[in-house]
């Protein structure tokens, strides 16, 4: 029983034609493997460029931020006639907002924030149905 025919004109197997399909796959697979490894290295380039920016950003932000600092201290001692007691004043302000951010910071990574809640009564909704089904 033919299935068909070679480029020859001889007529071929279900055997070859299996084989045929099968190494076909297997060599499209190893090509999508090849383009998937490509790509990721690719993304992964990309990735770490965009950490390395963020970390210069950080870096220039937090030069800004202190030079900014050091202005508005300098622009207080005009006011209150002291530089010392305008950067008493401004790292206090600075010291409270800093301890108001470690505080929230810390309870919002508290445990109790990270179990899941939903979760977790979305469960016993289920099983309490469950149960109601089986009994009832």
């Amino acid at each position: 029983m033919s299935t068909g025919s070679n480029p020859n004109g001889t007529p071929t197997s279900i055997q070859s034609l299996v084989g045929d399909a099968l190494r076909e796959t297997n060599e499209l697979a190893r090509k999508e493997i090849a383009l998937f490894r490509a790509e990721m290295a690719s993304n992964v380039r990309s990735l770490f460029i965009g950490v390395a920016c963020l970390m210069g950003a950080a870096v220039f932000a937090v030069v800004a931020l202190l030079v900014l600092i050091d202005a508005f201290v300098k622009w207080l001692a005009t006011i209150v006639g002291s530089e010392w007691l305008s950067a008493l004043i401004v790292g206090g302000v600075l010291l409270v907002i800093a301890v108001g951010l470690a505080l929230w910071g810390r309870s919002a990574m508290s445990l109790s924030t990270l179990a899941p809640t939903r979760t977790t009564r979305q469960v016993r909704q289920d099983a309490r149905a469950l149960s109601e089904r089986v009994s009832g």
